[in-house]
């Protein structure tokens, strides 16, 4: 239920009756909503450890083999350890390698080339651009590349948008856990998603086992050039290493290295699709629709790329520093439509305060996201697309306090749209032909009426 827009503007509606900090009970579960900057500040930050619980629910459960994953386990030492595994290994693609660069412009190309396929015809980008991010995702976490049509990609993506779709709308049973045991077709079909996935990825883990232990096999030609040969190639590969003590700079330290187990890899691994895949996307298609509402960005934005970049060679991501307008059309997209609206729920651990509100142990806290995105106190006209509110008097970035699109503190999520924002920037040459990005056609995004 919390994943819907009509939701999130019914936790909104009651603040100006009953304050920007409110209780109700969803069932059994005495529940706070924090709709305004301030509070959600001391809940993910100033008191961040006292909030950095999470509830038990039954669809995560299922979803994550009992809490073996980054986003919805609960606050404990072994996860604590376990996120600081999975932070490690995305370092492999972070500022200093090429690798994260190499993979999106291989990517870019073909989505580039998909879109101007059609034409002056007009055209649905969803499928393309959902395609584009979940092969960088597939590379980032195996090592596998797909072309358009291919069946496990098409498996990949079925399974992963059937698993976003039913958590997104929640329901009853994770009020009222004894309802699994009544006919429930949205649980029905979790559960054939989760084993489709499980199927496909342990299937990835062997054959990152074998190659670990016999010859590497050889890495897609787009990634190679920047791979040496005793780094991990991907994810997988990282976890697994780092989960054994192998990795470089990690060496087994306690306790909390005997309790990661295959499972915490997986689940990790399943969790970089449900968070990089459909965040992205979702974004990018955003981002997308609200260009073609506001021509004169889409002019604002390619003049500064034609300054800055020009058109014979690609943008890379050092370029990022040259490019403020567009960083902030991405960040004014990230606010305007946040990734998520509603964070997933927070448990207080111990007690604790709100504001000057007592809270108590086991209560459970919602961030409502929207509402402190759209906050006529924080932002100007918030319901309209402005890029340059992220700009000061003197044309720099700036970003205020009250933008908090991937949350903060203990929780914070790993940031895959930090990693995969320069998929929208622009396309790279090919041969002897410029493949443009959707921002560069030869003609400009039109709405059909």
């Amino acid at each position: 239920m919390l994943g819907s827009l009509r939701s999130m503007l019914l936790l909104y509606s009651p603040s100006p009756r009953y304050g920007s900090l409110f209780a109700l009970y969803l069932g059994p579960h005495y529940t706070v909503v924090v709709n305004n900057n301030q509070h959600a500040k001391e809940v993910l930050l100033q008191r961040g450890r006292d909030f950095a619980g999470r509830p038990s629910m039954v669809t995560t459960n299922l979803l994550t083999r009992g809490g073996k994953d980054i986003a919805f386990s609960d606050y404990s030492p072994l996860w604590k350890f376990h996120r600081r595994l999975v932070h490690n290994s995305f370092t492999l693609f972070g500022e200093g390698t090429s690798r994260l660069q190499d993979i999106v412009l291989s990517s870019v190309d073909s989505l580039c080339i998909e879109l101007l396929s059609g034409g002056r015809c007009g055209f649905d980008p969803s499928p393309a651009v959902t395609r584009a991010v979940t092969n960088v995702v597939c590379t980032l976490v195996f090592s596998a590349t797909y072309r358009p049509g291919d069946a496990e990609l098409q498996e990949v993506i079925k399974y992963n948008d059937g698993i976003v779709q039913t958590i997104a709308r929640g329901g009853l049973v994770d009020i009222y856990p004894w309802m699994k045991m009544l006919p429930n077709k949205s649980l029905s079909k979790l559960k054939d998603c989760i084993i489709i996935r499980d199927r496909l990825l342990t299937r990835k883990l062997e054959e990152h086992k074998t190659s670990q232990m016999n010859s590497v096999p050889p890495l897609p030609p787009h990634i190679q050039a920047s791979q040496s040969e005793d780094e991990p190639r991907d994810l997988l590969d990282a976890l697994l290493k780092g989960k054994t003590g192998s990795g470089q700079g990690h060496r087994s330290s306690g306790p909390e290295d005997e309790g990661i187990t295959d499972d915490h890899v997986l689940m990790t691994a399943a969790e970089a699709f449900g968070a990089g895949v459909e965040t992205t996307s979702t974004t990018l298609l955003w981002i997308l629709a609200y260009l073609l509402h506001h021509p004169e960005v889409q002019d604002r934005v390619q003049k500064e790329l034609d300054e800055h970049i020009g058109s014979e060679r690609a943008v890379c991501i050092s370029d990022r520093g040259r490019l403020p307008y567009l960083d902030c059309v991405i960040n004014e997209g990230m606010r305007i439509r946040p990734v998520s609206p509603v964070l997933i729920p927070h448990t207080a651990i111990t007690n604790s305060r709100i504001g000057n509100h007592s809270i108590s142990r086991g209560t459970r806290v919602l961030i409502n996201m929207w509402s402190i995105h759209h906050d006529p106190q924080q932002w100007d006209k918030p319901d309209l697309f402005n890029p340059d509110r992220f700009l000061d008097d003197q044309g720099q970035r700036v970003t205020p306090s009250c933008f908090l699109p991937f949350g903060a503190g203990p929780r914070v999520c790993v940031v895959f749209m930090d990693l995969l924002t320069p998929k929208i920037q622009k396309g790279r040459r090919t041969g002897s032909k410029l493949i443009d990005s959707p921002w560069n056609f030869p003609y400009r995004i039109q709405l059909n009426t």
